[in-house]
Order: C-alpha cells, then sequence, then structure tokens
C-alpha cells in the first residue's frame, strides 16, 4: 500500500514536472484560438518560448495541415502557417514540438464554429449617433480590480493623468443612461492592456494584443458588455492601434525579428505630419520620419512591412471581431504605419466581414488631404475605409462659433467645408464632432456660453454625417487642453461610489445641467426616428447676418429646416429666400419645444437660439 501510495505521488510529481517544463517551454501562442468556416483559410499562429527552433512540428487533426514553418531572427519564436479546410470541424487538436521523433512538447489549440450570420454583421452608419467614453474616467463598479497585481501603476485618482479606476462593469451600469440620452453606438478608447509604469490609463500604449487590462476588467467582461449593448439596441466600436505598441509590451524583451519595430541610433519622434504622406514632393528624409518615427518614447513604432508582424496585426483584428461580435473599429494614428499594410488590413477585415465598418483617424484639417483616404480619389491608393473623422469641419466649428460673423469667418467657416464633400466617395458616412478626448471640451471651447453650446449640439445632430458625443458633454463638463490631457477627461460625476454629485440623476443634476441633457437627449430621440436627418440629402445656404439655414429632405414630403442663430440679439427671419425648399410647405412643428408654427413667412428667433423644423406640407 505504501509503495503504491508513493508510485503515485511519484507519478504526479512527475506529471507536475513535465507541465511545468512545458509551460516554461511554451509561453504564448497566438491567436489563443481560431474558428472554423472563414472565408481565408490560412492562419499564422506565434508561438512564443524557449529555443523553439530545434523542434519539428506536427499536427494530426482532419482537415488541419501544415503549410509551413517560419524560423524568424529569435530562436525563441516560430511561426506556423496553417490551412483550416472547410472540411476541418470545431475541436481540440494537439501542436506537437518532436526532436529525433520523439515528442518533446504538446500544447492544445482549439478551434470553435463560427458564430451564425457573423459575416453578415453591418456596422455603423449615419442612422447612428456614437457616445465616446474613456472607460477608466467613466464609472468604477469594481473597486476589487483598482490595483492589481503585476500591473505597474496603481490608482490615483488625485493625479490628473494617473488611473482613476473606471471599469467596464461601470460602463455596463450605465448603458440605460446612454440609452435614455439617445446615443445609438458607442465608442470605448482602448481597452487592452497598458502595463506601463505611468500614463497608462488612456489605453493607447498596448502591452498586449489579446487581453483586456484587468484593472478594467476580463475579456469575458467585454463580451458581456458588447452582448448588452446590442440587446439594448447600442452597437460598440472597439478602438485599436497597429501604428506603435507600449514600450512595456511583453515582446519588447525578446524581439521576434530584428526588424520587428523601426530603430534608430538614438530615439527619434515622428514629425506629425501626415500630410507627407500625400505630398508629391515630399522627401524621403521627412517621410521616413513621419512614419517610422516614435509617436512618443513609451509607444515603440511597429514595423508593418514585416510579413509576420503584419499578419499578426491583421489577425488580431479579426479575432476580436470574431470574438467579441463589435460592430466597428475606430484605427488610431491611421496615416502614420505602412499605407500598403493598412489597404491589406481593411481588405482582408471586409474579406471576413463585407458590411463591417472602419473608421480612420486622419487628424488633419485639410479636406483635399484627408480625402486621400477616401476611395473617390483617382489614384493607386485605396484605403479600404468607410468613414473618417471630419476634422476640416471640426477645425470650422471651432473657429466659426468663436469669432465675429465675415466673409470668411463665422458660421461661413461650415458652409466652405461641406462645400469640399465633392471629394469624399461618401461624405454620409464622415464622423461630425465638436470635441473628443485629444481636444478641449465643447463647453470650454465656447467660454461656457450656452447659446453656442446648444448651436453646435444642433449643428452636429443635423447636417450630414455621423454625429459623435464625447461623454459628458451634455451635462456641460469643461476641460481645456492648456490644462492638460487629465482636465479634458476628468472623471464623469457620479461615477465613483464617494462622489458628491451624481449627475447619472436628474435630480442631482443642476438646473442648467438639465437643460442640456433634456435639450441634448430630445434631439437625438428625435433623429433616431427620422429617416430624414439620418439619410436625406443636404441644402443649404450661405450664412448672412448670423444666420446659417439648411435644409434637409428626403422628398416633397419629408423636410426638416434648421436655423442656426450666432446673433446675440433677437431676430426675425424672412423666408422668402428659401423658397426653393418651402414652397410646398406652409406650417412647421418646432421639435424642441413642440411649438406649431402656423405661419412660416417669418420666423420669430431669440439670441443665440437655435431652431429645427419639421415642415408640413400645404395639403396634410
Amino acid at each position: 500500500m505504501i509503495k503504491r501510495i508513493n508510485i503515485l505521488i511519484i507519478s504526479l510529481i512527475l506529471s507536475f514536472s513535465v507541465q511545468t517544463i512545458s509551460a516554461q517551454k511554451i509561453k504564448r501562442v497566438e491567436p489563443p484560438n481560431w474558428w472554423t468556416g472563414m472565408k481565408n483559410e490560412n492562419l499564422q499562429l506565434m508561438i512564443y518560448g524557449k529555443k523553439l527552433n530545434n523542434y519539428n512540428l506536427e499536427i494530426d487533426y482532419p482537415g488541419i495541415k501544415i503549410k509551413e514553418v517560419i524560423t524568424p531572427d529569435n530562436p525563441d519564436y516560430l511561426f506556423v502557417n496553417i490551412i483550416i479546410s472547410k472540411e476541418a470541424k470545431p475541436g481540440t487538436f494537439n501542436i506537437l514540438f518532436k526532436q529525433d521523433d520523439k515528442v518533446k512538447e504538446k500544447y492544445k489549440y482549439q478551434l470553435l464554429e463560427r458564430k451564425e450570420n457573423s459575416a453578415n454583421r453591418s456596422g455603423f452608419n449615419s442612422s447612428d449617433v456614437i457616445y465616446l467614453i474613456m472607460p477608466d474616467r467613466f464609472a468604477n463598479a469594481n473597486s476589487s480590480n483598482d490595483n492589481m497585481p503585476h500591473m505597474l501603476e496603481k490608482l490615483d485618482r488625485d493625479n490628473p493623468d494617473g488611473r482613476h479606476g473606471g471599469d467596464l462593469q461601470g460602463i455596463s451600469n450605465h448603458i440605460d443612461y446612454i440609452k435614455e440620452l439617445g446615443a445609438t453606438a458607442l465608442w470605448l478608447n482602448p481597452v487592452y492592456e497598458n502595463n506601463q509604469k505611468k500614463y497608462s490609463y488612456h489605453g493607447y500604449s498596448i502591452t498586449d494584443y489579446y487581453k483586456v487590462d484587468p484593472r478594467l476588467g476580463t475579456n469575458d467582461e467585454y463580451n458581456n458588455l458588447v452582448s448588452e449593448c446590442h440587446t439594448k439596441g447600442l452597437k460598440v466600436i472597439m478602438d485599436m492601434i497597429f501604428n506603435h505598441c507600449g514600450s512595456n509590451h511583453w515582446w519588447m524583451d525578446n524581439l521576434p525579428d530584428d526588424n520587428w519595430i523601426h530603430s534608430f541610433p538614438e530615439f527619434t519622434r515622428t514629425n506629425y505630419r501626415a500630410s507627407v504622406v500625400v505630398d508629391p514632393y515630399a522627401s524621403k528624409y521627412d517621410s521616413k520620419k513621419m512614419q517610422n518615427g516614435w509617436f512618443d518614447k513609451t509607444m515603440p513604432d511597429l514595423n508593418q512591412d514585416n510579413p509576420l508582424l503584419a499578419t499578426y496585426l491583421i489577425q488580431n483584428s479579426i479575432w476580436w471581431i470574431e470574438y467579441s461580435g463589435i460592430d466597428g473599429i475606430r484605427m488610431d494614428t491611421e496615416a502614420y504605419p505602412s499605407q500598403r499594410f493598412m489597404t491589406n488590413w481593411s481588405k482582408h477585415v471586409h474579406r471576413e466581414y463585407p458590411d463591417f465598418t472602419i473608421l480612420g483617424e486622419v487628424w488633419i484639417g485639410n479636406a483635399g488631404i484627408i480625402s486621400y483616404w477616401n476611395t473617390k480619389q483617382k489614384n493607386s491608393y485605396i484605403s479600404g475605409l468607410n468613414s473618417l473623422f471630419d476634422y476640416p469641419l471640426y477645425d470650422a466649428i471651432k473657429k466659426g462659433f468663436n469669432e465675429e460673423e465675415a466673409w470668411s469667418a463665422g458660421m461661413v467657416r461650415m458652409y466652405d467645408v461641406l462645400t469640399e464633400d465633392f471629394l469624399y466617395k461618401n461624405p454620409s458616412q464622415m464622423i461630425v464632432f465638436a470635441d473628443n478626448h485629444d481636444v478641449e471640451r465643447l463647453y470650454s471651447m465656447v467660454n461656457e456660453d450656452y447659446g453656442k453650446f446648444k448651436n453646435i449640439m444642433a449643428f452636429i445632430l443635423t447636417t450630414r454625417g455621423v454625429p459623435l458625443i464625447y461623454y459628458g458633454d451634455e451635462i456641460l463638463m469643461t476641460g481645456l487642453e492648456k490644462n492638460g490631457h487629465g482636465d479634458i477627461r476628468k472623471d464623469f460625476p457620479g461615477g465613483w461610489p464617494n462622489d458628491t454629485i451624481n449627475a447619472f440623476v436628474a435630480t442631482e443634476r443642476s438646473t442648467q445641467q438639465n437643460e442640456a441633457f433634456d435639450y441634448v437627449s430630445k434631439l437625438l430621440n428625435y433623429r433616431k426616428n427620422s429617416s430624414t436627418l439620418q439619410y436625406g440629402k443636404l441644402k443649404h445656404f450661405i450664412p448672412e447676418d448670423g444666420i446659417y439655414v439648411y435644409f434637409r429632405y428626403i422628398n416633397k414630403k419629408e423636410c426638416i429646416m434648421i436655423i442656426l442663430n450666432n446673433r446675440d440679439t433677437n431676430f426675425v427671419l424672412k423666408t422668402e429666400r428659401f423658397n426653393e425648399c418651402l414652397k410646398n410647405y406652409s406650417s412647421a412643428l418646432n421639435i424642441v419645444n413642440n411649438e406649431y408654427l402656423n405661419d412660416i413667412s417669418k420666423i420669430s428667433i431669440q439670441a443665440k437660439e437655435p431652431i429645427i423644423l419639421e415642415l408640413k406640407n400645404n395639403n396634410q
């Protein structure tokens, strides 16, 4: 009996030792799993461990075949190209690591069945309104993950640039608030692990491309959030970054290839001049510095021209789409990586998901330049993007409402930008916004002028395009760029248990905050049910005397008139100038205050008061 027990103990010890050795040998396999039924039958596995180049690999599973094993510069990595045929069934198979025909290591890899109708998912479009949230700054529902083992930066809510503890559960707990407001899509700043020593809260210094930051939650919690949003009629847009990773990414101490990142004799920062990408006269020096220079000292610049890395990044996007069920991708710093790679990436994504929406960030205030990333340009470059941020229109909004009306100033700036829509393939997919996580808050931008705030909100929610609202704008949150990013990314009041005010509920908001919330919510919920504002054509008239008038229309029976008023005085607007749009209408309903106008030949306008009228047909 004693001998048998001893044998059992020895057997368990040996078993444990083998598992420990295996765990030390094979540290990572990415992607961590894959799916059957994908249109692209090729899958590249990146395997990381200790001196893996000494092994021969085998897979014995029906429908799975090793096509090629690539040994990069670093012997601790293998890249295994396999083919998953249409006959392959979901299940688990062993990757065998052999030496001298003997199995030395085994790794179990899982193939899942592709979700039903996954390829046919539709993305976001002009029927949507996007609500942007920085997860660390919205709501903290789980204090147990504020400080996590092995995560370098700890909670420091007193530091504007520190981690404040917001998490995914905090967002889940307030989905009803977002739904009540009237948004239909949720964009979260990156949720990936950012295990940096400091300034890690924003999410743009990724240290693991397949893992949610544990201080925000888990991969399962992210999936649950996406599912809950879908149940409540909200789409989800995931923020991705391929230009750079975090300096503390797990591979930085032992890079797979010598050219995995762009390296210089000394630290070289990008020149941030995205315009050199399209400049026909750009020097090689400037172009290289733009696309190969580092975004910051803590953000190593990835070399997407490395084919192994390129495939890794492409598969990462497809993995997250299939894994979590997201509806769109917002690609950070779209202009900075290799343009050849970005085109190839979008092709692969759309091959698997033809109607999926990809939104690119090209931070340039010139329509002629950013249209390069839109397929209407007649040149050899096709980005594959569905949507762009309308930075030219943002610049016009910011300037136009903070200066005197003039021939080339004031609201005519917005008019002029819209006249350049001929440059875009689909202007209705341009993202219209007045602020975001990188610029000063809307209410601060207009020096806390509530009239200007309402005019801008009315504009971004009624002009062509896809509107975007930054969290807290609806309750007049403030923040100035000159005070640093921490000021424009302040915590939402009420998102933390010890907050003195809970702005998620009307009873604790100020009178002005409730007025702003109700105004924005009224417009959003009206827009949610208005095909005219979602898909209608746009016709506008040159702004005069501080008044900008435009129309959204579908046919002679569906037309909405928008009047923006940047004047400090009351005004009576005579409307005969707009007869080409008004000739079929005699009355209107003010959708904000529900006032019915029996006569629209003259419209009384209060100072700084925008008006949105649902026109009524003469025969109605």
